[in-house]
């Protein structure tokens, strides 16, 4: 639903009641009437008149039509000011090297359209929409490569568990070896100490030898 308001023949030039127009368009009805509420300008007060027009103008009209709508819904399509008839008075002010103008008065025009159509987004909005799907995607395309890299990972790991096993496998046999060499040199140390125990024993029975064939020699001496 749209509806058109306009104030005719305002006082005012139109330059200082489009600063206060400009700050209520593409705003919402509510939202533009707490602007024109606070603002420090003669062109308020009339501008925040129009605007209230509109708003009865459009729900008129949806009551003419049997639309349900709700004023907070409402926001400002399009509003404009345009520049009315300058009206010279008799009242003359002083110029430069002694002439004399005559003072002017102005006057403007004010066109308010409201409507309850869906509003629509603004170039900033697209751009942080478009950054909000970024984000989106990236975040559920982290996942996939994490879940990637692991699967690269896993064969790489598991490789050098199997070389790991392995390694440990050759030393045992690798050392099976050396057990058998310790058996072997078991032996060796036995007839050491054999060869050891026999030259002792050689050494005590020569002097003994050597004592029974004195006396064996004295014994035959003597029965000579």
């Amino acid at each position: 639903m749209e509806a058109i308001a306009k104030t005719k023949y305002l006082k005012g030039s139109p330059r200082k009641a489009r600063l206060v127009i400009d700050m209520i368009r593409g705003q919402n009805v509510s939202r533009a009437l707490s602007i024109l509420k606070f603002t420090q300008k003669r062109a308020a007060q009339p501008i925040a008149k129009c605007l209230n027009s509109a708003i009865a103008n459009a729900t008129y009209n949806a009551e003419q039509q049997n639309i349900a709508i709700d004023p907070d819904d409402l926001w400002v399509k399009a509003c404009y000011v345009d520049m009315g008839p300058t009206k010279h008075r008799r009242r003359m002010r002083p110029a430069p090297q002694g002439r004399a103008y005559r003072e002017q008065r102005h006057y403007c025009h004010i066109t308010i359209e409201v409507t309850s159509e869906e509003k629509p987004k603004t170039e900033k909005e697209l751009k942080a929409e478009a950054a909000k799907a970024r984000r989106a995607e990236t975040k559920k395309a982290e996942p996939k490569k994490a879940a990637k890299k692991d699967a690269a990972k896993a064969p790489k790991a598991k490789k050098d568990e199997a070389a790991e096993t392995a390694a440990p496998v050759e030393e045992t046999v690798e050392a099976a070896p050396a057990v058998e060499e310790t058996v072997e040199t078991a032996p060796a140390a036995e007839e050491t100490v054999e060869a050891k125990a026999e030259e002792v024993a050689a050494e005590d029975a020569a002097p003994a030898a050597e004592e029974a064939e004195k006396t064996e020699g004295e014994t035959e001496a003597e029965t000579k």
